[in-house]
């Protein structure tokens, strides 16, 4: 009888801590785009569109998380799944595996899924992927090879076919702009600090 109380905590944990994440991000771009605006109103207008571009999704998704629908996930379920891609992007991720974390039946999970994060469970699973990507590149040295394999991409070649196609232009073009620009002491260190969404949705998988 004490696990829904325990899912509940965890659940409200969760969301604590993406509430922080996402706070940090805007902290980042805002603080980019006032560093900026003297010297580069390009960058510093790519920046707070950047910054509005995450509110407004995250606005989005609060929205459907909360207008559940009949056969949509329970808050508990969206922070065990979210929380298990988090933790496994490093590697193939199936439906079966993200059903059994929800303890929902496979056959119905894909529409529950869409229902609760607004989009098909691959299409998160690549914006993700991305996002650690963009975390990776802005706070760390590793090469995009190594990158690419440690967000599950199969090569940097699928990293870079993924990117261009979210973002319009390469990783590494990317990479070079925001490390002229941004001032290291505003990086926070650990993985994930600080990033949230930096793109609305991307399609494919591995």
């Amino acid at each position: 009888m004490e696990r829904p109380y325990s899912e509940a905590a965890d659940a409200s944990s969760q969301i604590d801590l993406e509430f922080g994440s996402l706070a940090n991000s805007l902290v980042l771009l805002l603080e980019a785009a006032k560093s900026d605006l003297e010297h580069d109103r390009e960058a510093a207008r790519t920046s707070l569109a950047t910054a509005s571009s995450i509110l407004q999704s995250e606005v989005e998704r609060r929205s459907g998380a909360k207008a559940s629908r009949t056969g949509g996930l329970a808050g508990w379920q969206i922070a065990r799944v979210r929380s298990f891609i988090d933790r496994n992007l490093d590697r193939t991720i199936h439906a079966s595996d993200l059903s059994a974390v929800a303890r929902r039946s496979t056959a119905h999970f894909s529409r529950s899924f869409k229902q609760a994060f607004g989009e098909p469970p691959h299409a998160y699973i690549v914006r993700r992927r991305l996002e650690e990507a963009c975390h990776l590149m802005l706070t760390s040295t590793a090469p995009l090879s190594e990158i690419a394999l440690s967000v599950g991409f199969s090569d940097q070649a699928h990293l870079s076919k993924l990117f261009r196609q979210a973002f319009g232009q390469s990783p590494s073009n990317w990479r070079r702009e925001r490390n002229t620009r941004w001032h290291p002491w505003l990086i926070p260190s650990g993985p994930r600090a600080g990033l949230e969404p930096l793109l609305s949705a991307a399609g494919g998988i591995s």
